[in-house]
């Protein structure tokens, strides 16, 4: 993909305002009038030597003194149960559409890694990495097809999942 110098920069530029890459896939498609899948924008910012911002994660209140340090007179479970706890990191809500993708323990036969993926609607499916480097995707239900939203969000928690295990 040949790109202006010009567009190069445009591209930058809405990297260090803090655009997440599937945002600049739309963008790029919007205003520069280049279709380009999710991995052909990585590859592209590999190779201009961009990376994408990571959000700053939300500042979380320190834990009440009561919850954190029980006193031994008298506790209170009703207060305990009607603030709800804290989710942790991994137990978070994604904030788009509501996709979940777990990677498996144990790789199934003949891939990298493989795992499995709860769309927005409910729909679940196998995704996998093989040898060669081909992704796939095997759903539960014979001919679905996912959301558009859907498939970015789940390259999205994807790229973070493998990235977490090292590839």
């Amino acid at each position: 993909m040949n790109l202006t110098d010009a567009q190069k920069q445009q591209i930058s530029t809405w990297l260090e305002q803090g655009l997440k890459v599937a945002d600049v896939q739309k963008k790029i498609s919007a205003e520069l009038g280049v279709s380009m899948t999710y991995m052909e924008v990585r590859f592209l910012l590999d190779d201009l030597r961009l990376k994408p911002k990571d959000p700053e994660p939300p500042k979380q209140p320190a834990p009440a003194s009561p919850i954190a340090a029980p006193t031994a007179g008298a506790p209170k479970p009703a207060a305990a149960a009607a603030s709800p706890a804290p989710l942790a990191p991994e137990d978070e809500v994604p904030a788009l559409g509501g996709v979940k993708l777990s990677a498996d323990a144990i790789a199934r036969p003949g891939t990298i890694v493989s795992g499995k993926v709860t769309f927005s609607d409910g729909q679940t499916a196998d995704w996998y990495l093989d040898q060669m480097g081909r992704m796939g995707v095997v759903p539960a239900q014979k001919g679905y097809k996912p959301s558009q939203a859907d498939v970015m969000e789940f390259q999205e928690l994807l790229q973070l999942e493998l990235q977490k295990m090292g590839f």
